[in-house]
């Protein structure tokens, strides 16, 4: 991972592409994170591959409730030359949730950008088959959400059959 000053220069370098476009650098325990608006995802995942950090290791969503904006996305990207990591995150609103697709970009988005969809209901615009991935895609909601109701359905075994009468209709 960079360093403080490393951080530093690399959320500069994605500043020099679009003024607006990072809104916090943190470097704790351990970690670089540049924190970027929403609409200069791509922009600035550009800018860090240009840099070495040419590989999508994950990427995946997170729901900050009781805060907003409340829905995140986390790309974590790699230098493989140099064994570094990088940071990059964002959060959207439940009114906008859309953020620009990365699949062109980094080829092992595709499935992460369906998971975070179906679980947190991120839109990835552009997306070349964005659609349902680990839910049935009549499912009403997304599952992983902090304000999902939990509990779901029974689980039917084979002592508790005769108690859930109906269930092999």
């Amino acid at each position: 991972m960079p360093d403080a000053d490393g951080l530093e220069m690399l959320a500069q370098r994605i500043r020099d592409l679009r003024a607006d476009a990072v809104i916090e650098v943190t470097h704790n325990h351990g970690q670089a994170m540049i924190e970027v608006a929403p609409d200069a995802n791509r922009e600035a995942l550009v800018v860090l591959s240009e840099q070495g950090y040419s590989f999508l290791s994950s990427l995946h969503g997170v729901d900050y409730y009781p805060d907003e904006p409340r829905l995140g996305v986390h790309y974590q990207l790699l230098d493989m030359d140099r064994v570094d990591r990088v940071g990059v995150k964002l959060r959207v609103t439940l009114d906008d949730p859309a953020v620009a697709s990365v699949v062109d970009l980094f080829p092992t988005a595709d499935h992460h950008e369906r998971e975070v969809y179906d679980m947190f209901g991120v839109v990835f615009e552009g997306h070349p088959d964005l659609r349902r991935i680990l839910m049935p895609e009549d499912y009403q909601g997304h599952p992983q959400r902090r304000d999902f109701p939990t509990g779901g359905e029974p689980v039917i075994f084979t002592y508790n059959e005769p108690q859930t009468p109906g269930w092999t209709q």
